[in-house]
């Protein structure tokens, strides 16, 4: 059995964030969040409303990651047009869908409800 080693998983994670820091997607939503998350800082809401708030901009990138990953492991395995292939990429891509969404409706129940 491998033993663990913390700082090198830690690494691999690490290669991982300047892999999605070069998938134009993954930019594009955090030019996004960035600012959102320092207004947070501004608005006149509870320590819980900001921290759910917070956690939604972070579900974004997360699951950007999760479609970041499937894309590639498709593209591993196949180079060729395959349904499966572009049901594994589309439903990937309605996941980072959903979770703007989601991520829309705390906003907007937080912001118009305070």
């Amino acid at each position: 059995m491998k033993k663990y080693n913390l700082f090198k998983n830690a690494s691999y994670a690490i290669e991982g964030l300047f892999t999605l820091l070069k998938e134009k997607a993954f930019l594009l939503e955090l030019s996004f969040i960035i600012p959102l998350l320092t207004l947070l800082f501004f608005l006149n809401l509870t320590p819980t409303q900001k921290s759910i708030m917070a956690m939604s901009l972070f579900i974004i990138l997360i699951t950007e990651a999760l479609n970041t990953a499937v894309e590639y492991v498709v593209d591993l395995v196949t180079n060729e047009w395959h349904e499966f292939a572009k049901k594994a990429k589309d439903t990937a891509s309605a996941a980072v869908f959903l979770s703007l969404v989601q991520a829309a409706i705390v906003w907007g129940v937080n912001l118009f409800f305070s």
